[in-house]
């Protein structure tokens, strides 16, 4: 096993080749990435997608509370404040990473237990086998942070049922496994106390032919049920309240509605104005562009946001002082223009397929 501080890396032999493993080992940080993992991963990825004895690949965390919290925001804030051009660095290379998850030719199975956010959804919702246990906790908060639902999802959230996606991105609420599955976020329900029976039965197995398709089988017999979705009762008020034609159709119609819409309003009021914008013309375009388009939209989006102040704003708050009160700018969603939003998404040189 070659390792470094923040993962693990394996190869598990069975009877008809290997199954490579990943494991995240940054437990104290709740696996957060940063780019040593981020640099790790994808150059093992990169070796076991041409490497003929590997025939398919797992992500775990090593045993703690999180599968991955997201990227590493604390590294960020320090290299903002220290003016260091790695700063964009991170976020090309998380993408670039996200974008080989994506397309990587082999089954690829994120084996989720525990808070999965962010950065922990770019790297296991793009691949083809999501499993989650009962502790699994999603969600993509950024918009309380100052920020965006990135690293892909503008794609899979543009993507959901009944608005669902627009509801996610807005409010970052937290998913169950339930939910989850109910939106297609994950394809499997597991318990973590099956995962080690799991892994040697997927080495042992013959993946030669539709291999994926012989996956998914496999993990139906280790399935258990997951209990449903809150969530998914609620999908006839999201889809009305949420096809409004902007943020302040939204919050017009959540005010309007139930009790349990009203609070929703009230959620969303706490979150960045500017990242609400730009979150919903996010989720708009997206609906319209392929999953490359989706990410060269996303990394031109990110320079721009990390040229202003509410991301930092938002983790300072959160994460540096905790005092849970950022003080956005501007103040309000009226004072987010249009002409502001639009600046957000001026194009950039195209960064997923350059050379690296």
């Amino acid at each position: 096993m070659y390792v470094i501080p923040e993962a693990a890396f394996d190869e598990l032999s069975g009877r008809d080749g290997s199954v490579g493993v990943i494991i995240l080992k940054r437990q104290q940080a709740l696996n957060a990435l940063n780019l040593v993992m981020l640099s790790a991963i994808s150059q093992r990825l990169t070796e076991w997608e041409n490497a003929a004895h590997i025939k398919a690949v797992v992500i775990r965390a090593a045993e703690g509370r999180a599968f991955c919290a997201g990227g590493d925001i604390r590294a960020v804030y320090e290299r903002r404040m220290m003016e260091d051009p790695a700063l964009f660095e991170f976020f090309r290379d998380e993408y670039r990473l996200n974008y080989k998850v994506r397309c990587f030719r082999k089954p690829y199975i994120a084996l989720l237990d525990g808070i999965t956010m962010g950065g922990g959804a770019g790297l296991s919702v793009h691949g083809s086998h999501r499993v989650a246990t009962d502790r699994l906790l999603f969600a993509m908060p950024e918009t309380g942070i100052g920020f965006y639902p990135d690293v892909g999802m503008s794609y899979v959230l543009s993507r959901l049922p009944h608005q669902m996606g627009f509801y996610l991105g807005l409010t970052g609420a937290r998913l169950s496994r339930g939910d989850c599955e109910a939106l297609g976020l994950v394809t499997h329900s597991v318990s973590e106390e099956a995962f080690p029976e799991l892994m040697y039965t997927l080495a042992d197995t013959s993946l030669n032919s539709d291999a994926r398709g012989t996956v998914s089988a496999l993990l139906e017999r280790f399935s258990e049920v997951s209990g449903g979705s809150e969530l998914w009762e609620h999908r006839e008020e999201i889809s009305t309240c949420f096809a409004g034609k902007t943020v302040e159709e939204i919050l017009k119609a959540l005010k309007a509605g139930s009790t349990w819409c009203k609070e929703v309003a009230e959620v969303i009021c706490q979150k960045s104005p500017t990242s609400l914008k730009i979150t919903y013309q996010a989720l708009k375009n997206a609906a319209d562009l392929d999953f490359d388009a989706c990410m060269e939209m996303e990394y031109a989006l990110t320079r721009h946001v990390l040229q202003g102040s509410d991301f930092f704003e938002g983790i300072r708050a959160v994460v540096i002082d905790r005092d849970q009160k950022p003080q956005w700018k501007p103040r309000t969603l009226r004072e987010v223009t249009a002409r502001m939003v639009a600046g957000y998404f001026a194009p950039m040189s195209p960064f997923l397929h350059e050379d690296h």
